[in-house]
């Protein structure tokens, strides 16, 4: 004979496994921003975040990442996780000579950040205003 009891654990477990089988559900929107002055394209941004691409004309690109806003990038936008990233960038100084993106800590920063600075490029998750360019929404 079953007993309630059990019933509820056997559906609560039952919910416990579908939930942890379902996909990781996006939490927000990405905005790559660029300065208005700087003109990139969908294509750079791969190239700029893992360092295939330092200038756009004969402008050096000074890329961000976003602290707030970071795994949600690299799993939405560059299909890693922030080990695979940060060895990346560690291959890339050693190999190359080259500098990782710098770090900022909110969507506020990094959008005074790339406002004022010709060739920075960033990512937020709020919708950015004008003075920007959004280079692509994911």
């Amino acid at each position: 004979m079953n007993h309630p009891v059990n019933n509820v654990r056997y559906a609560l477990m039952a919910a416990i496994l579908a939930i942890s089988a379902m996909p990781q559900l996006s939490r927000a929107d990405i905005y790559v921003i660029a300065n208005a002055a700087t003109k990139l394209t969908a294509d750079d941004i791969k190239l700029i975040y893992t360092g295939d691409k330092e200038l756009v004309g004969s402008i050096k690109i000074k890329p961000l990442d976003n602290h707030s806003a970071q795994s949600e990038f690299l799993a939405k936008v560059l299909q890693l996780n922030s080990n695979r990233y940060d060895s990346l960038w560690t291959m890339k100084s050693f190999r190359d000579g080259l500098t990782p993106p710098a770090t900022k800590s909110s969507d506020a920063e990094v959008l005074a950040y790339v406002e004022a600075t010709p060739g920075a490029i960033g990512y937020v998750t709020t919708e950015p205003p004008a003075g920007v360019v959004v280079v692509k929404k994911f």
